[in-house]
This record gives C-alpha cells, structure tokens and sequence, in this order.
C-alpha cells in the first residue's frame, strides 16, 4: 500500500537536457514543480544551459546532481547518465512523423509518458514484450502554455491576407527546403499571401543564408526557438517530414507536405513543385473531409487541450514511485552506450 506521506513531502525533480529544445520542452513542467511546493534543477549535456534565466538552479557537474538527490530525472532526449540519481523518465522531444527510430527502446528509461493513443498502443506492447519499462499516457508537457490559450475546440476563420508557415526538417534525404526553395520565393513575392519562414536549427547554413535572403515585405524569416509562438499567427502550414507539423495539426488546421514518409487523409501530400500552389488554395478553402481528418487525427496523438500533461507526468512520477518504482524485469546492460556517457561527462564513480 503506498505510503500517503510520499505524496506530501518535498521533493527534487533534475531537468535533463542535451539539446535547446529541452528548454521549451520542460519548462512547464518545472512550472508544474514549482507550484507543488517542490524543487527543479537543471542539467545540461549540450547547449541550452546559456538560455537559463536568474530564478532557474542549474547544476554543472554530475557531483552536484548527486548532491541534488533527485527523485526522478525528467528529459526529452533519448538517453540519460544511468548513474544519476532517480526514476528515470522520458517525455520525448516529438511526436512520429514517420522517420525511422521514434518507436525504439535504448534500455535508460523507467518510465515512458506517451502523448496519446498511439504512441501509448506501441509502447504499451513494447513494454510487455520487454518487461523493464512503463508507460502512462499523460500528454506532452510543451503544449500545456499552448493549449491553455489555444486550446479552442474549433479554428479561427482564415485571415483576409492569409498568413502562411513554412517549415523544413534538416535531414537531407527529407528536407524540402532546396527543392520548393523557387516556388516560395517568386510566390512570397506576389502579396497574394503573408509568410513565415522557420528551418530547423540544424539545418545546413547555406540553406538557412538562402532563405533569410528571400525577407521582404511579405515574407519573415522566423528566429524564434520555439515555434509554437507561430502557430497562432498562421493558417496553415508547408512542410516535409518534421515532426513539427503534428504539432501544428493539433490548431486543426491544414498542412502541405512535400513527399512525407507517411502521408494520411490528415495531410495535403505533393511529390512535385507544381503541385504547390493548387494545394496551398485547397488548404486555405479548409475542405470539410480534410478538416474532419485533421480532427480525428489530432485527437489520436494528442487529445489533451486542458494544458495539464505537466501535472499528469508528476502524477504518474508519483505513483511509478509509490508502487516501489520497480518494473517487472531489470534494464539491459546497455554498456557501450552507458561508458561513452561517462566518458563525455568525465564520471567514473558508482552508478
């Protein structure tokens, strides 16, 4: 029976990243701690600690993590030091846009917090063919300030000079950024619509110099980090395979894509750079087959528009360690892995 004094006592919780976007990603769930009368700590294993700001803890080295003590290490990316204290968790740093590995278990995690139905389906198998994971659905918690504001069950209408996102992977074998690269930049040039450029950060630098060159009146090349701060300014998206245009279909709003590795009734799918413009007006006339598919398919990766995914994972942190924070088989040794995270953070004491 677990004990009702755990869930009241004060408790630690390490914030893990190794990637900016961790920043965007654990924020609200270090809003989430804070208003639970508990602490939250920073750790980086690549850039993002410079982005801290004053009334954030960041802990430097694996000495001060320890000292830290954390109760559960929470992060986004795929791997986690084995010997920092805690439950391990992962919350991921995107949904399944179709590109190999996001289905894959690397044997660092105690706990998996899906974001919907199905991811929660295939990694609920996993965890019974494995036996040395758990998985609870809670949401994502990158979209808790987002859904709070925008968490409307229903689209704006279209702007009068509809506002256009396009946004590209940085794989070349996906990117369509240098082969729709001519098609943005004569139709930005018209007036017709408005657009906002964003490329992923790490996207080739000649690609990134050509289309902030395209910057005009009516196009803006965006720097923000965390794009959900342009989902609101537009009405519809271009992209490829970015994991970023799910994010975006949960506004219920239409996205092109250029030859997506899974394409569905839920996207506009093209193969050729002719197609662009007509599929661009067929998005903007919002279709109601297309729109009951971007529904439908929202609610299956996401279904959560109350902005509380932050406060289902310390829910489901807390009960994984109330029940003992065991699983029902131990993790793989995983040593390779485990010895180059120890080289790169220069640790070899006890795990």
């Amino acid at each position: 029976m677990p004990d009702p004094e755990f869930y009241m006592m004060s408790k630690h919780y390490l914030l893990y990243g190794s990637e900016r976007y961790a920043l965007a990603i654990l924020r609200p769930l270090q809003e989430a701690i804070w208003a639970r009368g508990h602490k939250a700590a920073w750790f980086f294993d690549g850039p993002g600690a410079e982005e801290l700001r004053s009334n954030e803890t960041f802990l430097r080295t694996t000495r001060e993590v320890r000292e830290f003590a954390p109760i559960a290490v929470l992060t986004s990316s795929n791997a986690v030091p084995h010997f920092f204290p805690g439950v391990k968790v992962e919350v991921f740093h995107g949904f399944d846009a179709g590109k190999p590995r996001h289905i894959y278990i690397r044997g660092f995690f105690d706990l998996y917090c899906t974001t919907g139905a199905r991811d929660t389906q295939a990694f609920t198998e996993k965890s019974h063919e494995l036996g040395h994971f758990a998985v609870k659905e809670t949401g994502w918690p990158k979209l808790d300030p987002f859904m709070r504001e925008h968490g409307s069950p229903e689209p704006p209408p279209v702007r009068a000079q509809p506002v256009i996102l396009y946004h590209s992977t940085f794989s070349p074998s996906w990117s369509a950024a240098p082969i729709l690269y001519d098609n943005i930049r004569d139709m930005s040039r018209t007036g017709r619509w408005r657009w906002i450029v964003t490329l992923h950060p790490k996207s080739a630098p000649e690609t990134v110099a050509k289309y902030k060159a395209l910057e005009n009146e009516y196009l803006r090349f965006a720097t923000e980090d965390n794009i959900l701060d342009l989902f609101p300014q537009v009405d519809m998206m271009i992209s490829d395979t970015s994991s970023a245009l799910n994010e975006f279909l949960l506004t219920y709003k239409p996205v092109v894509t250029f030859k997506n590795r899974r394409p569905g009734p839920q996207l506009i799918d093209i193969d050729s750079p002719d197609q662009l413009l007509p599929s661009i007006e067929r998005a903007l006339s919002r279709p109601p087959e297309l729109m009951q598919a971007i529904r439908e398919y929202a609610d299956s990766i996401h279904p959560y528009r109350d902005g509380r995914s932050s406060e289902r994972v310390l829910d489901a942190v807390d009960d994984f360690i109330a029940a003992g924070a065991r699983n029902r088989k131990p993790k793989p040794g995983n040593w390779w892995r485990k010895i180059k995270i120890r080289k790169r953070l220069g640790y070899w004491g006890p795990a």
